[in-house]
């Protein structure tokens, strides 16, 4: 199958979310939520997270995670829960308020079944009186979303961006088993995995123009996608394909905004006060720009 039938598929699947100028949402993709092991690179950038997502919740935003938001292949879903549990509550929270809306991407495609998801998700043990606690049941993660404007009907396509990569799309679990056994334990050394579009970028300029391919066969339709970690807001008229980055970046991460029909690029990362105070600072990148400039 290619990667055009792949997202017309994908397309047609979505689920469909309206939405107009007053809503609210934030896209972050890519988190790779792992064990707080040498190996778990969302380490380092877990507080800064927990801090834009805990402003986001206050502000009445809707959180869209566009996949890979644990890191399966390389750590169970156990071990990450313990390690970053207080960030599995706070998404519990925007979940009580209707306010969560997840798809799974090539690193946490066991998602798209559904027994996976209420297993991990369902519900946790409180070690203080052993009980079993609700914890986000009947959560579901989609490989797709249609946000569609409820007076002008515009659609913005929200995928993880997999699907224009056949070999983690396709061959994912040879790439699983690649990553668990041979680039985990390098990656602690350094040494990044060459199977990745977000370390190489011939594969990454690959995935962007699939994609490219398929928005220009949909009439140039606003796609928001994650997969390669690149930061990507085009300009009006160029091909409407968006990408939020990652939370993985060193020392920062980065997601789009949607308000007031306007994205918005931004960045999240740790800075200095002029008395030396370490604060988490949220910088604008680029926009906001309107979608119907598009």
């Amino acid at each position: 199958m290619s990667t055009i039938n792949r997202l017309n598929r994908a397309y047609k699947n979505a689920k469909v979310i309206p939405f107009d100028d007053d809503s609210r949402f934030i896209f972050f993709s890519d988190c790779h939520r792992g064990d707080n092991s040498f190996a778990d690179e969302f380490a380092n950038n877990r507080n800064i997270y927990f801090h834009a997502l805990k402003q986001y919740y206050r502000e009445g935003f809707t959180y869209i995670e566009l996949g890979d938001g644990d890191e399966l292949w390389e750590s169970k879903f156990e071990d990450i829960f313990e390690a970053h549990k207080n960030i599995f509550f706070l998404l519990r929270d925007f979940y009580n308020k209707g306010r969560l809306h997840m798809l799974y991407g090539n690193h946490d495609v066991l998602y798209r079944n559904n027994e996976v998801v209420k297993k991990h998700y369902q519900s946790w043990i409180n070690p203080e009186n052993q009980e079993e606690e609700a914890l986000m049941p009947g959560l579901k993660f989609h490989e797709s979303l249609v946000l569609k404007h409820t007076e002008t009907g515009r659609e913005l396509f929200l995928v993880h961006g997999h699907q224009a990569d056949w070999f983690n799309y396709v061959m994912w679990p040879l790439a699983r088993f690649m990553v668990r056994v041979l680039w985990r334990p390098l990656q602690v050394v350094g040494i990044s995995d060459p199977t990745s579009p977000a370390k190489n970028n011939k594969e990454l300029f690959k995935v962007e123009r699939r994609m490219k391919q398929w928005i220009a066969s949909m009439g140039n339709m606003v796609t928001i996608m994650g997969h390669t970690h690149r930061p990507r807001f085009p300009e009006p008229g160029d091909p409407a394909l968006f990408n939020d980055g990652s939370c993985v970046h060193p020392r920062s991460i980065t997601g789009l905004e949607l308000w007031q029909g306007k994205l918005t690029l931004i960045k999240w990362n740790l800075d200095t006060t002029e008395e030396g105070y370490l604060q988490v600072r949220r910088t604008v990148l680029e926009g906001p720009t309107a979608i119907d400039l598009y």
